[in-house]
């Protein structure tokens, strides 16, 4: 149903390994847009708007949330996809519904809550993401969950890379979600993830590291000048100024950076190019089957990359006010998951009646409950628990 022009090693829709719930297909779009559309219209993905990147979402305005960020996620591996004769759209639908499992407060949240959950099976984004799309999402009347394509729910599982070291090695380190998704569709953890996964995967570490920069430096964590002394970043910003003299600080900063971010794209393109060439794979199985990544940076682009994110972490991520803010928020998760596992009763009703058992039942009722919470509810109950002038 495309004219597109498909590379061999691309993931076809037409040859999708199907849903967990079969469906009839539709007249209108692929099997891998649906899964798109059906991401989109998910509650979970609206949730994303205010949700953590970096900053708490009440901090500005411009900053981005993981909405914003899912979004540029979206339009890279629309674009790497393009590139390389990949499906467009199962690199769309895996970008956007990357994130969809983040709690509120970001990676400080998923941190918090894992300690919260250290004895009752761990808390991971990744996993997270996958049971909303496999049951925690209630919209339709024919099952739990959206009832994506296994192609899918495999980005998901493993756009990072393999999970397990063998097709029988034992499962019982992974967390419970991916568990429990694998034994209803086996997803071949022990493999590489399709070529399109793995290009939503590479361009989220595109996008954090381009607008962690640009967040930085309008938040004021760190100046143009720190910023300039990395490895692309000084060279964009020369020849920006070099090129447009007199232009005004803010305008040559945002140049640099569109520069910058540019220059990673090229390289993940040609980097990828020469890697599919070598490995000249004759389906997408056979890219799953590779043995390492088909879609990365150069090793010169890697190396760059790296100096960029210990830049990011020692100036942005352990800067004084991320932190102090960051003590905040994990302090409101903490508290919130005592109290409703002390008492679920204090949940909504729909919740509270899954956790009147106990132990992990219990707990992994709570934890969904905060994981999908946003920034701004999580301090809401917070505040109503902990003031006593606040309602109910």
């Amino acid at each position: 149903m495309s004219s597109r022009e498909y590379a061999p090693y691309a993931a076809r829709p037409e040859a999708s390994r199907g849903r967990l719930h079969p469906e009839a297909p539709s007249a209108h779009r692929s099997e891998f847009q649906r899964d798109r559309d059906r991401i989109i219209h998910s509650s979970a993905f609206r949730r994303l708007k205010h949700k953590t990147q970096v900053f708490v979402e009440h901090e500005g305005d411009h900053y981005r949330t993981r909405l914003t960020h899912s979004i540029e996620v979206a339009q890279i591996a629309r674009t790497l996809a393009r590139a390389l004769g990949l499906d467009e759209d199962l690199a769309e639908a895996v970008a956007l519904a990357h994130d969809l499992g983040h709690t509120p407060f970001g990676h400080t949240g998923e941190d918090a809550l894992a300690a919260c959950m250290a004895e009752h099976g761990g808390f991971d984004h990744n996993a997270q993401a996958l049971k909303i799309v496999t049951a925690l999402e209630n919209r339709y009347a024919a099952f739990d969950g959206l009832n994506l394509t296994w192609e899918t729910l495999e980005g998901l599982a493993k756009h990072n890379g393999p999970l397990l070291p063998g097709a029988d090695a034992p499962r019982d380190a992974l967390p419970e979600a991916l568990r429990a998704c694998d034994a209803r569709l086996p997803l071949e953890l022990h493999t590489y993830a399709s070529a399109e996964a793995q290009a939503a995967a590479l361009s989220d570490d595109i996008a954090y590291n381009n607008h962690d920069l640009e967040d930085g430096l309008r938040a004021g964590l760190f100046d143009a000048e720190a910023a300039r002394a990395l490895p692309l970043v000084g060279q964009a910003w020369e020849a920006v100024e070099a090129e447009w003299p007199g232009l005004d600080p803010a305008r040559t900063q945002t140049e640099a950076l569109r520069r910058v971010f540019g220059a990673i794209v090229d390289d993940a393109v040609a980097e990828s190019r020469r890697r599919l060439a070598a490995l000249a794979p004759a389906s997408a199985d056979a890219v799953r089957r590779a043995g390492a990544p088909v879609i990365a940076f150069s090793a010169e682009m890697t190396a760059h990359i790296g100096a960029i994110r210990r830049f990011l972490w020692e100036n942005m991520y352990r800067h004084w006010r991320v932190r102090r803010m960051r003590a905040k928020a994990a302090r409101v998760v903490r508290d919130l998951f005592e109290a409703f596992h002390a008492d679920p009763a204090m949940m909504p009703p729909e919740w509270s009646a899954e956790a009147l058992g106990a132990g992990a039942v219990r707990a992994r009722v709570v934890a969904d409950y905060i994981a999908g919470m946003t920034d701004r509810f999580a301090l809401e109950e917070h505040r109503k628990l902990t003031d006593p002038a606040a309602r109910a």
